[in-house]
């Protein structure tokens, strides 16, 4: 069946090949993977030798080039979310990476360890949750640009017609992609967050859908991959769908994020938040122009939301952004400026009601995507919101979620779900629906980024901003201050050799992951926390005297802060870079 892949699959494992079987109704197909030669090609079944150990999977993620040789990733373990306009969506939750090497004696001792190390950086990637699949439908797609294809891309396969900003294991599939044959075993996956549920309102029940789509262009973790590249592609870059089903009659509204489209770092130096540096030699403008060339293409008119600060680190950023948009003059670009923790200071979360009184009019020229029940369509989305903060994280889940409430109550009404005057945010059972998805999608977008779950989900949550809510917030700053200068380096190269910006040579003499790390590197977080935990324990187990308590307590004390200020002087030397791929240096 055209635009489908295979849903039920077997591995047939010899010490020679590898033989993915097509077990679907009425299907023959045996996809065959030569481990000695690396060719691919088609059987059929009776080619099955029967000695061949036999296990189920679920698809087929691609094939990897690592030192030992190549390896085939498989889709080992899934979880159904929901069902999509009667097409199944599916999370894959567990994977195996099989080597077509027999044997490992071919390596050095060097060459064994950095495959180990590629190795556990590529399960890190599987590790981070995610991943979803449907084998019938294309989840790379808006309802509005499924709506808008030929006869001819209908029978184009799922590989052939996805998105490829969204298909993460692009790279991966790179083998079958060269095949059409083959194109039924190869699956697209994307990584991001679905959620999908059944909601009733008025006694009217209806199907709410929130997809959340991670590009895997300029890829890549919080402090490493700020701002743009030279193709335009922006760090941290997400298009979020929120979907109604009604009676047939399907609703769509589309919004987007992304880093501040100029060339711009932040490298962590073991600083809290470091300073926010603007490249003073590149040309921001031909970069911007080619980020929002391909914006309006894809998605129409782009209403900016920037929600940085304007005073302060942040401050720059957003004069850049504001500038760039002047200077581009198009009809296309509005700019909004909203100093999201100025105008909600001292929790006046309430004041947020002032950016929606700005840009409502502006919306509702924007409409939203509607289809009636016989496919005719009844309104198309004319544009998006693009917003964004620092991280394109906590500030705009908020936003967004706002802005896709007011979206979804006239998308309700109109679809007679809603009653004239009736309110969503009054109908309680949906409104915790609402929220809780949208704080679980802050958090999905946050564990990919930054390491940690969102900040504000009290907020998005409960709509009121809580003290428990800013106790949770310092701890995942705290953990997100660990993650970006002690773990982002790997967790960064990871996704570079995942995505394909590395390519492994065996045949190199000398391999990045050789170069040994600085002993002071690996020291600073163990004294770090023993310090720390010495002063918890001095506190717990108090000795004779309260005066000797105080002593233990000042030393290391004294010790965790002392170590901790020198090496401030030269941060930069402690934290874990990535050694896989030169990023852009910035002036």
């Amino acid at each position: 069946m055209a635009g489908t892949t295979y849903e039920r699959l077997k591995l047939h494992i010899t010490p020679e090949k590898f033989y993915v079987e097509a077990c679907d109704d009425g299907a023959d197909d045996v996809l065959i993977i030569d481990r000695v030669s690396t060719e691919v090609t088609l059987s059929v079944k009776k080619d099955i030798p029967p000695s061949a150990v036999t296990r189920p999977i679920f698809g087929i993620l691609g094939t990897i080039h690592l030192v030992a040789g190549n390896y085939l990733i498989v889709i080992t373990k899934k979880t159904k979310i929901g069902e999509f306009f009667n097409h199944v969506i599916w999370k894959a939750t567990d994977f195996d990476v099989l080597s077509y090497k027999k044997t490992m004696l071919h390596l050095t001792d060097i060459q064994l360890q950095d495959n180990k190390t590629f190795l556990a950086m590529i399960n890190h990637v599987l590790s981070v949750d995610g991943f979803y699949f449907s084998t019938t439908y294309d989840l790379t797609h808006t309802l509005q640009r499924l709506s808008n294809t030929s006869p001819e891309f209908q029978e184009m396969s799922l590989l052939e017609r996805a998105d490829q900003r969204f298909v993460w294991n692009g790279h991966l599939l790179r083998e079958l992609s060269a095949q059409p044959e083959v194109h039924r075993f190869a699956l697209p996956v994307l990584h991001g967050f679905i959620t999908m549920h059944s909601c009733s309102i008025n006694g009217k029940c209806f199907d709410w859908i929130l997809i959340s789509r991670r590009s895997c262009f300029r890829a890549g973790v919080r402090y490493y991959v700020r701002g743009i590249d030279s193709e335009g592609h922006a760090a941290n870059f997400v298009e979020t769908e929120q979907i109604v089903h009604y009676n047939g009659s399907r609703a769509s509204f589309v919004q987007t994020r992304g880093s501040i489209p100029v060339f711009w770092s932040q490298r962590p130096n073991l600083k809290y938040k470091p300073l926010p540096q603007i490249n003073k030699v590149a040309n921001h403008m031909d970069g911007f122009q080619r980020h929002f060339d391909s914006q309006v293409i894809i998605y129409g008119k782009q209403v900016i939301i920037n929600l940085v600060n304007q005073k302060g680190s942040e401050k720059p950023l957003e004069q850049a952004f504001a500038t760039m948009v002047s200077s581009l003059a198009s009809g296309m670009i509005r700019y909004f400026a909203f100093d999201f923790h100025k105008e909600c200071k001292n929790m006046r979360w309430d004041r947020l009601s002032i950016l929606l009184d700005q840009v409502a009019e502006i919306q509702d020229e924007l409409s939203y995507f509607l289809v009636d029940p016989v496919g005719k369509v009844v309104t198309n989305q004319e544009g998006v919101f693009r917003s964004n903060c620092m991280d394109c994280l906590d500030r705009t889940n908020v936003i967004q979620s706002l802005l896709a409430r007011r979206s979804l109550q006239a998308q309700l009404q109109r679809l007679g779900v809603l009653h004239v005057g009736q309110k969503l945010e009054e109908q309680d059972e949906f409104e915790k629906i609402y929220k809780n998805a949208w704080a679980d999608n802050a958090n999905a977008c946050a564990k990919q980024y930054a390491g940690t779950g969102a900040l504000k989900t009290d907020f998005t949550r409960t709509g009121k901003r809580t003290q428990l809510g800013l106790l949770m917030d310092g701890w995942n700053s705290l953990i997100r201050y660990y993650k970006n200068n002690f773990s982002d380096g790997f967790r960064q190269d990871s996704i570079d050799l995942f995505l394909g910006n590395y390519s492994v040579d065996e045949l190199e003499s000398h391999s990045p992951l050789s170069v040994p790390r600085d002993l002071k590197f690996l020291a600073l977080p163990i004294i770090m926390v023993v310090a720390f935990s010495m002063c918890i324990i001095c506190l717990l187990m108090a000795g004779d005297t309260w005066t000797e308590t105080l002593a233990y307590v000042l030393f290391w004390g004294v010790a965790s802060i002392g170590t901790f200020f020198i090496i401030l002087y030269n941060g930069k030397d402690f934290v874990d870079a990535p050694r896989l791929v030169q990023k852009e240096k910035i002036d």
